[in-house]
């Protein structure tokens, strides 16, 4: 490795993350141990089944730790760099990525701009546990650690499944257009050789909001392929159910919705029949489209009662926020921002048609954090049907998570939360984040033994409940 005496180490400390009291810390450390080797239940993530199903080695360490995780990529941007200069290319070829070993230099060169987000957290627990990497990068090491990380990414403990395995992963859950043919979910459940278990989440955002662009497009793909007229209202309800059931019969659990806001409107029949048309004609209004998108919101809850999906709901994110950077290199680069969300009045509708309905479960995710401990935590403390969701995207770092825990549980307690969700696409993040989640919950956990607002007994069965017996539960695993 090839460093200079200015090149700082780092060492991964065992009681990261964990009270610094002396005495709080030893409690937290057993609760810790107890749960820190437990299998992971990965209910609502991005990591595609083809990566598991092809098992290809992983190109080099500028496509696995920068190119697809829009974490790294946005402070690079934010640092001066072109999306290209990092490693993700234009769409339309004009701008094409850097070559890797150039974009590793400059994420390398700007190490220290990382220091103390989420990103810098993971990528050390990664670097360490699993390439044995303790020089930190800087412009001296770059091309040394990119050359190591590569040669371990050639070898074949280093595929994906053999990592799937090492792990420890019990169940992932990816997500899904609702017309995907969900051929590897297929292969990888026929496949004698994984052992794993992989599902399919249905994802339906774009065939429900008008506003978003191709929802005409998809609509008449969803039509042609259901066998029904592209303006039948009726058709286009029956061909939505065909698919939750054609997902449910590939392993799906649940059904994700990625909303801007979380509006539901109960229409009737008829004049959602006749707002569809309009709106399909093209002679609809922003408000139209909003008002359907709401409605289509409230028949997916209709849905999940119907067939059993888990209902979980990711809103309050302005996407795509940077026009000039959609056009030229897509979503999903980094130009994401959270904005406000309102649940109380926007899902009144749903539940009141819905919140006390047998076995339906709706999970509830935010960004706006505020909103923990004014709606997210009552209406949990009162619905059964509706569970707290883990901090997510923006929120899912260690003092986020933190302020998690204090915001919800005094209100709704532990057993109304989904347990940890890593909603991740950086594959080799997935035990680092699980494994945040536990050690932050061991220090909520320890230091109410240390107050005597908990017996210890109790805290241990918490957390293992959290690890595992919750996730399952709310998921129905």
């Amino acid at each position: 490795m090839v460093t200079d005496a200015t090149t700082p180490t780092w060492q991964l400390d065992p009681d990261r993350l964990l009270p610094v009291d002396p005495a709080t810390r030893r409690i937290a450390r057993e609760l810790y141990g107890a749960v820190a080797q437990r299998p992971i239940l990965s209910p609502h993530g991005h990591v595609p089944a083809a990566l598991l199903r092809d098992d290809k080695p992983f190109a080099d360490a500028t496509e696995l730790f920068l190119r697809h995780d829009h974490y790294v990529t946005r402070l690079l941007h934010a640092s001066g760099f072109a999306l290209d200069e990092v490693g993700v290319p234009a769409l339309d070829g004009s701008r094409p990525a850097a070559p890797p070993r150039e974009a590793w230099r400059r994420f390398c060169s700007h190490w220290r701009h990382f220091a103390g987000t989420a990103s810098a957290y993971w990528l050390r627990d990664v670097f360490v546990t699993e390439f044995g990497i303790t020089e930190q990068p800087n412009a001296v090491n770059a091309d040394a650690l990119f050359d190591r990380l590569n040669t371990h990414l050639a070898t074949d403990a280093f595929r994906p499944r053999a990592l799937f395995d090492r792990f420890d992963i019990a169940l992932l859950a990816t997500t899904d257009d609702p017309l995907d043919d969900l051929a590897a979910h297929r292969d990888l459940a026929a496949d004698p050789g994984f052992r794993g278990r992989v599902v399919p989440t249905f994802r339906p955002d774009a065939y429900l909001d008008p506003s978003t662009p191709g929802w005409h497009e998809r609509v008449a793909r969803l039509a042609e392929r259901h066998g029904t007229p592209e303006s039948s209202y009726d058709g286009y309800l029956a061909a939505l159910r065909e698919r939750r059931r054609y997902f449910l019969d590939h392993g799906a659990v649940s059904a994700d919705h990625g909303v801007r806001e979380p509006l539901t409107v109960e229409m009737d029949h008829d004049d959602a029949a006749a707002l569809f048309t309009t709106l399909l004609r093209g002679d609809g209004t922003a408000a139209d489209a909003r008002l359907f998108a709401g409605h289509m919101l409230f028949e997916m809850a209709r849905m999940s009662v119907d067939d059993g999906l888990v209902m979980t709901v990711h809103p309050g994110v302005h996407r795509n926020h940077s026009t000039d950077t959609f056009q030229v290199y897509g979503p999903d680069t980094g130009h994401d921002i959270p904005v406000r969300t309102e649940y109380v009045q926007s899902m009144q509708p749903l539940l009141r048609r819905f919140g006390t309905a047998p076995d339906f479960h709706l999970v509830l995710f935010t960004v706006d954090e505020t909103v923990y401990s004014r709606e997210i935590a009552p209406l949990a403390g009162f619905y059964p049907s509706v569970y707290i969701g883990a901090p997510w995207w923006f929120l899912d770092a260690p003092d986020a998570v933190g302020r998690f825990r204090a915001a919800t549980t005094e209100t709704a307690g532990f057993y109304r939360s989904s347990g940890f969700i890593d909603d991740t696409r950086a594959f080799l993040s997935i035990p680092a984040r699980h494994d945040m989640s536990r050690r932050l919950d061991a220090a909520y956990l320890a230091r109410l033994v240390a107050e005597g607002r908990l017996d210890e007994a109790s805290a241990h069965r918490i957390i293992d409940d959290l690890v595992d017996a919750q996730p399952r539960k709310v998921f129905k695993l």
